[in-house]
């Protein structure tokens, strides 16, 4: 733990935003360098003007493939173009539009000229879409964020009309393309001034808010939040639900507090993360910290919740349990929607990634119900989403959705704002806190304990874990225990994992290279307590290490 982790940051902590949009306009990325080419993770994207991986030219190449990907895909309705409140953000949209009115493309942006939660983007292209008569245009999006990262850093993510994230078919086509146009100096990138795209007759507004906030009934008993008085406290976290809460709070009648309403691009208000960096990581104790220290100093809320910068992570925060574990809440999320929506589909699975924790695989054994483990990213969800035969997604990193009340879709992206309001239901409903719930649930199911770790790895030993197959791992036991299963593809759908899961009774872990950083990621869990977990962790490297060196 970095010593000032946890404490609000300094001014020398902050980046200098100046230099930052000047950087995003006259930096040209040096295509030798790997880390300045286009290259799309889990969830587009991302780089900094700073470090060359993040400029003018990376998003116009970007938005020219977009709309030479999605004219190949004969998808000719409106294109929803949104934004977070990142300093990156609106230059970015404003390239993006810029580039999208030149090719004709209808592009809808926010009526209010606010920001946009992703989840708030993922409905309004489903919405449309649904609405739509049979044959007619779909309509698709685009959000301009980098999530949970830092102030300097932009991120560019497009979701095709199924609304959620969109493939590695898709991205990597993307990518491509638009790594060809950088090449070509951007010969074949149609762009007109933002001025023109603004008045074009193609560009129009969009009230995403109110498409949003006032469908909610559909997906949550808010009629039981508002009946018991559950006290809300909200905290934006300086993103792009910011205005989304007090509306929420008014339009539905709910005690909800808008905890800080601050919407800064330096973010100096935030307490820095474990790494001492400026991150809106609603999941982090230390970023969450200025939260936390305001319900254990008896702040007047039953719940409090935290967002990343778009909206698509949640945190909870409970007067008895503090900050939940992303997997804790998860697990009781799924044991509380699985016993309390009548209109799902009875037959729907429990969607998890492979790094989630088991105690998932638990409680949906206890409810009867199917669980599909997929690989890290929540475009593995979208299909369950939309046919309702998965009708919950989730990640262990704070990300999830499910289906309304009636078991039709409501976003296939990840939502941070239903998340967080479905912890008041929950509370509303059960007279517990999720955090009381979980105590509950490891009482039947035993207590996990989880932790995720990084180890050193090249280049070339990254690639070699992205490529090992269930023989190359000769080892039986793990801890003390016999290996019941080595995987390298998900149980759920047999996609690659891009790297290695061994599981034994009480016990797994899961391996997978960074595609950021010289480092390998080891996800451990344990039902036998705290020594058990250091000994798999351990026992894990040394693995991984063996069949990768």
């Amino acid at each position: 733990m970095a010593s000032r982790a946890g404490t609000v940051a300094q001014p020398q902590d902050l980046v200098d935003i100046t230099a930052l949009l000047d950087a995003y306009y006259d930096i040209t990325p040096d295509l030798g360098d790997p880390a300045q080419r286009v290259a799309f993770g889990t969830s587009g994207h991302r780089g900094s003007s700073l470090k060359a991986s993040f400029n003018e030219k990376h998003i116009v190449a970007i938005t020219q493939a977009i709309v030479e990907y999605r004219a190949r895909q004969g998808v000719t309705g409106p294109l929803f173009l949104a934004k977070d409140t990142h300093a990156l953000s609106e230059p970015a949209q404003n390239s993006a539009l810029e580039v999208l009115a030149a090719n004709g493309v209808q592009v809808l942006v926010d009526a209010r000229h606010g920001y946009t939660p992703t989840p708030a983007l993922s409905h309004a292209i489903l919405t449309y879409n649904r609405k739509a008569a049979p044959g007619a245009p779909q309509a698709d999006g685009i959000v301009v964020t980098p999530s949970h990262n830092p102030p300097g850093d932009g991120g560019f993510k497009y979701n095709p009309p199924h609304g959620g994230p969109a493939d590695s078919d898709a991205t990597g086509w993307i990518a491509n393309r638009a790594n060809e146009l950088l090449e070509a100096d951007l010969r074949g990138v149609k762009r007109i001034p933002v001025a023109d795209a603004l008045a074009a007759e193609s560009t129009g507004k969009f009230d995403f808010l109110s498409s949003y906030v006032d469908d909610l009934p559909s997906v949550l008993n808010l009629d039981a939040i508002r009946e018991a008085g559950v006290r809300i406290g909200a905290d934006p976290m300086g993103g792009a639900a910011v205005d989304y809460w007090g509306e929420i709070g008014e339009r539905h009648h709910l005690d909800l507090t808008v905890v800080n309403p601050t919407v800064d691009p330096q973010w100096a208000f935030m307490t820095l993360d474990w790494d001492e960096k400026i991150r809106m990581d609603c999941s982090s104790p230390s970023a969450m910290a200025s939260l936390i220290n305001r319900m254990s100093d008896g702040a007047a809320f039953d719940i409090a919740t935290g967002n990343d910068a778009d909206a698509d992570r949640h945190g909870i925060v409970t007067p008895d349990g503090g900050l939940m574990n992303p997997n804790h809440y998860l697990a009781v999320a799924i044991d509380y929607l699985y016993r309390n929506r009548s209109g799902w589909n009875p037959e729907s699975v429990v969607g998890k990634t492979l790094v989630s924790s088991s105690i998932i695989d638990r409680v949906a054994g206890s409810l009867g119900r199917k669980l599909v483990e997929v690989p890290v990213g929540f475009k593995w969800f979208v299909p369950g989403l939309l046919s309702g035969e998965g009708a919950f997604g989730g990640e262990e990193s704070a990300g999830a959705s499910f289906n309304k009340l009636d078991g039709s879709v409501w976003t296939t992206d990840k939502d941070g704002i239903l998340l967080a309001l479905l912890a008041s239901e929950i509370t509303a409903v059960t007279g517990k806190s999720p955090s009381q719930l979980y105590k509950g649930l490891t009482d039947q199911f035993g207590a996990p304990v989880y932790a995720r770790i990084d180890a050193a790895a090249t280049r070339e030993q990254k690639a070699a874990l992205g490529k090992l197959s269930s023989s190359d791992v000769t080892a039986t036991e793990l801890a003390g225990e016999a290996i019941t299963a080595k995987l390298t593809e998900a149980p759920g759908n047999g996609a690659s994992i891009g790297g290695l899961k061994v599981v034994t009774e009480n016990a797994w872990f899961a391996a997978r290279p960074s595609g950021t950083e010289d480092v390998y990621k080891i996800y451990a869990e344990s039902f036998k307590g705290e020594e058990h977990l250091k000994q798999v962790q351990a026992e894990a490297k040394a693995l991984v290490d063996g069949v990768i060196s």
